[in-house]
């Protein structure tokens, strides 16, 4: 079964952003290359949206509803509601994601 993908305005806000960022400090290739791999993570859990696992900095408070999957080094929250994913947040895992979950999911 496919399940349908859908990006919160933050999530579709994030990638825009993420782009412009990498295309800025490195090339649009560079940017155009990340995009790419990020819609494939998409791709993935439209068919297998079970296999990540809950953030541990929303594990720690209890919430085990939101999951997440890498493309290292940015990892991509999404929540499973019946058949459809929905992508809350794409960022740098090198951010403070405390802050950034608390702010954004909280």
């Amino acid at each position: 079964m496919t399940y349908k993908v859908l990006l919160t305005d933050d999530a579709a806000r994030d990638l825009e952003e993420l782009h412009r960022y990498i295309a800025e400090q490195d090339t649009l290739d560079a940017a155009d290359h990340v995009l790419d791999r990020i819609e494939k993570v998409f791709m993935s859990l439209a068919a297998l949206p079970e296999r990540g696992h809950p953030p541990k900095e929303l594990a720690a408070l209890g919430l085990r509803e939101f999951r997440e999957v890498f493309f290292k080094p940015y990892r991509v929250i999404y929540r499973l509601i019946d058949k459809q994913v929905y992508v809350y947040l794409i960022a740098d895992g090198r951010r403070d994601m405390q802050t950034l979950l608390a702010r954004r999911l909280l």
